[in-house]
């Protein structure tokens, strides 16, 4: 999830737009005066990472958001990242924002590779990187998004109302769950999705189906095994295909040679969604989308496995076809590749199964906005510059990875996305 060349240059004090309060209007805002230049919403690793280079860049902006809320809140604790060192870092142009510095400067054992980096570890060099860089963060959220003259008009959830020149949503995978429709109309108390479990304490000597044989399915098993219930996973897979884990052999010339390292993993097809993004535009969309939808699929990290073989049921090579309630019971249909159909029995399923990048899921922007937005699959579609067919509204995170590679669905694509956006924005905040 993250890496590699920085420019060589000293950290730069950020130059901001001082935070303002603005009085509540009835209607978005007709005028040519903004608030500020560019308005940033969400404050993961993508939103901090174009902030930090923005403020590098002396451009005008403002940032919205929880910090690192998904990461915060909705990823199992105790979790070991799947991403290696090299691979964990948000950006902004100082060499000593990466993760390695923030390590060796205070003596954390750190590795580029091999080292498996806690989920604490990397919250809290997300928090140092958030108030060396970017400080002016307003941890608010915004509640709607929409066009006025020239520009955009935002409205907090304090009710506060401001509006924009420019627009940039960095909102991860917070609105893009995707619950299968076997389970959505089951009684929510006996189904969620794997972005909301960051305990599973609740779960205790409960019977729990897990669908979905990805690292958020496996991870979720492991926290719900050591948390005392009865898991099981449902998946199509025919296996659970655990990454390798690091070889006395991975750094020989050879080894490099034949699968190059990358932050998304190794082997040359990574090393081309890593370090060519720009291209991955060119490409025809049906096959876009196809390597969006295949590389890189589920597969947990190896480190997990001894948590969960022999210690998790598994069924796998099945397919979910229907799911009843029966008093508080969930029942749930299966069939294998063999056509042979059997019933699982559970408390509570959770579907691991992954997020679908539809704006029309992001309930805070405006429909009237939403539909001058075109299309590339159901993510928008997006220029070399990250913007949107509606001028001044741009999208980087998971969002922009059917325009620009498999990349995007990791945090590592903010080394290409951040610094790219914002010379973007500083060459037309400059005009």
């Amino acid at each position: 999830m993250t890496s590699v060349h920085f420019e060589d240059a000293n950290a730069v004090r950020p130059v901001l737009a001082r935070p303002t309060k603005t009085s509540p209007l009835t209607k978005p805002a007709q005028s040519s005066v903004f608030d500020c230049e560019v308005a940033i919403i969400g404050a993961g690793p993508f939103g901090l990472s174009v902030a930090a280079h923005l403020a590098a860049r002396g451009v005008s902006f403002r940032i919205f958001g929880r910090a690192l809320d998904t990461w915060r809140n909705h990823m199992p604790k105790d979790m070991l990242l799947k991403s290696e060192g090299f691979g964990t870092c948000l950006f902004h142009p100082s060499k000593e924002s990466t993760l390695k510095a923030y390590c060796e400067a205070r003596g954390i054992p750190y590795a580029d590779t091999a080292i498996p980096i806690s989920l604490d570890l990397f919250l809290e060099y997300a928090t140092w990187f958030r108030e060396t860089y970017v400080p002016t963060l307003e941890e608010f959220d915004v509640t709607n998004l929409e066009a006025c003259e020239s520009g955009f008009a935002l409205t907090l959830e304090d009710g506060r109302r401001l509006t924009a020149r420019r627009v940039v949503l960095a909102i991860g995978i917070t609105w893009f769950r995707n619950i299968p429709a076997e389970i959505a109309d089951l009684d929510p108390a006996v189904t969620s999705h794997s972005y909301d479990h960051r305990d599973a304490a609740q779960f205790k000597d409960k019977e729990v189906v897990v669908l979905g044989a990805g690292a958020s399915a496996v991870d979720l098993a492991a926290l719900l095994n050591d948390s005392g219930a009865s898991v099981t996973i449902v998946a199509r897979d025919s296996a659970l295909r655990y990454h390798t884990p690091p070889g006395p052999n991975d750094n020989s010339w050879w080894n490099r040679l034949r699968n190059p390292p990358t932050t998304l993993g190794p082997g040359w097809r990574s090393w081309a969604a890593a370090r060519l993004p720009y291209l991955f535009r060119y490409v025809p969309e049906k096959l876009r989308l196809e390597i969006v939808r295949r590389h890189l699929g589920p597969a947990p990290g190896w480190f997990v496995r001894q948590r969960v073989e022999g210690k998790v049921r598994e069924l796998l090579n099945c397919h979910l076809d229907a799911a009843r309630m029966m008093g508080k019971r969930v029942i749930l249909r299966v069939t294998d590749k063999r056509g042979e159909a059997r019933t699982v029995e559970c408390d509570h399923v959770v579907a691991a199964t992954g997020f679908t990048m539809d704006l029309a899921k992001v309930s805070f922007i405006d429909p009237a906005l939403r539909r001058q937005v075109e299309t590339t699959g159901a993510a928008p579609k997006l220029s070399g510059n990250f913007e949107t067919s509606l001028p001044g509204l741009y999208v980087v995170g998971p969002a922009s990875a059917n325009s620009f590679g498999p990349v995007m669905r990791f945090m590592t694509g903010a080394e290409y996305a951040a610094p790219t956006l914002a010379k973007h924005l500083a060459r037309k905040s400059s005009v």
